[in-house]
């Protein structure tokens, strides 16, 4: 669940799915994860994306080992000291793997609460609000019912004749629609083709084959040299990739 939830964020269950499994198959338990280098994880991660994403499930996975005797934790306060997690991957956690009475706030139900209520809410206002509306005992099927509400019906072109909570909802698709804003509805990602993003990820996708030389970062980019430069500065700060002499590689 925790592997799922890490790499859901930002990232659509199609493409999700196929490299869940993968992960899994190689990496059963977090202590296989942590004993692994970085670079490994690195490989199993391609496509998936922002990769700080897979420093962070590593680091994770020490953690878990080193401070939890390699079980995932299961208070929130520790979930949340994991690399990584934030308070919805930390609840998405407790609800879906430990069943314990927690709401989860995806971009899905932000929206339901939003508009449900009729006001854009801030993060706190809208955890607290979700956390009242979960049924003693049944927060795992309360939260997998109000995410699918989310994603199905209360759109961003929300279908409210079909919605079942319709006649008490405050905005019913009328006037400026109040999840515009609010915490934890999502918004439009930049632009992926030209960007940072795919520049460095052409990058780490030769990496994963074969070191690189420095001299040929910016074809291997399709970037200038300044912008490469930049890009690979950023990875090696990151922990993403190494030099070793005039080479580059994955850790």
């Amino acid at each position: 669940m925790l592997v799922s939830e890490v790499m859901l964020q930002q990232t659509g269950v199609h493409r999700v799915l196929p490299k869940w499994r993968a992960f899994v198959d190689v990496f059963p338990r977090p202590d296989d994860c942590a004993r692994a280098p970085l670079g490994d994880v690195l490989r199993l991660w391609q496509g998936l994306g922002y990769p700080r994403r897979a420093r962070n499930l590593h680091e994770a996975a020490r953690s878990i080992v080193n401070d939890h005797a390699g079980a995932v934790p299961s208070s929130l306060d520790d979930l949340l000291d994991l690399p990584g997690v934030g308070p919805y991957t930390a609840r998405a956690v407790l609800a879906f793997a430990f069943e314990v009475d927690t709401a989860v706030v995806d971009t899905n139900i932000a929206r339901v609460l939003a508009r449900f209520h009729g006001r854009t809410l801030k993060a706190r206002e809208a955890q607290l609000l979700a956390d009242a509306w979960v049924p003693v005992g049944e927060a795992w099927l309360w939260n997998q019912a109000l995410m699918d509400l989310g994603a199905t019906v209360c759109r961003n072109r929300p279908t409210c004749d079909e919605c079942p909570l319709a006649r008490r909802c405050a905005w019913r698709g009328r006037g400026v629609d109040p999840s515009v804003g609010s915490a934890g509805v999502s918004v439009a990602q930049p632009r992926f083709e030209g960007s940072d993003r795919q520049a460095r990820g052409r990058l780490l996708r030769v990496l994963s084959q074969t070191p690189v030389s420095v001299e040929v970062i910016a074809t291997a980019m399709n970037r200038s040299d300044e912008v490469a430069q930049r890009l690979v500065h950023d990875l090696l700060r990151d922990g993403l990739i190494v030099r070793d002499g005039d080479d580059l590689r994955l850790p």
